[in-house]
């Protein structure tokens, strides 16, 4: 038996994604969170409950996690030479999380809108111990080890800078931002000028035009 453990601040997706795994027979849903301090909070409670190496097989895990993201959590874990593996499960497309997710140390990247079927099999490839990547995924793989030297600007953001680059460019403002992200809106500021300045860019517009251009956003 698949034990699994999700973590998505939004109680209707958690909801979708336990009824998914909950249809197939050999995976079982264990817990669930909606921050990083839920997740942990309930990791203690289990690893008590049943003492054993990890308090699950597979952490399903969203990126866009109020306070800490799942792209930290990712770090966390991979420092904790944790060996719960984790299955990223987002509304982002992959060209824009998927490699950062995997290089963070996640064992797979599943978009949310996607085939509710592949998400058990990616449960069912990651409990395994394997990768699992969708063919888009694989595409950039190939294209990122063979991409010239000169990397393209945004690799050079931060986990979230590249958030906040992609949530101002879908026309969200700083305090919403700051708010989704339970941030001061002075930390979002923070976040949006050392994009502007890594980018080269010197204003929101500019932002938005660049993120349609690399494909960050949609046009």
């Amino acid at each position: 038996m698949i034990e699994v453990i999700l973590c998505d601040d939004h109680a209707l997706i958690r909801r979708g994604i336990r009824d998914t795994l909950s249809d197939a027979a050999d995976i079982r849903v264990v817990g669930e969170a909606a921050d990083y301090g839920e997740l942990r909070a309930l990791m203690r409670q289990l690893s008590f409950e049943t003492p054993r190496p990890s308090p699950c097989d597979v952490l399903v895990l969203d990126i866009n996690l109020p306070g800490r993201s799942g792209l930290d959590v990712l770090h966390v874990l991979k420092d904790e030479n944790s060996p719960m593996k984790v299955l990223v499960v987002s509304m982002y497309p992959e060209d824009q999380y998927a490699i950062r997710a995997l290089r963070a140390g996640a064992f797979g990247y599943v978009n949310k809108g996607g085939d509710p079927q592949l998400l058990v099999q990616a449960v069912r490839t990651v409990a395994q111990g394997r990768k699992y990547v969708t063919p888009e995924i694989a595409q950039m793989l190939v294209e990122s080890l063979t991409a010239p030297a000169s990397e393209v600007l945004h690799h050079k953001l931060s986990d979230r800078e590249l958030q906040t680059l992609v949530m101002i460019a879908s026309g969200k403002r700083l305090a919403d931002i700051a708010q989704e992200l339970t941030l001061s809106p002075k930390t979002v500021s923070v976040y949006r000028a050392r994009v502007l300045e890594k980018l080269q860019l010197a204003n929101n517009s500019e932002l938005t035009v660049y993120a349609i251009r690399n494909g960050l956003v949609g046009g």
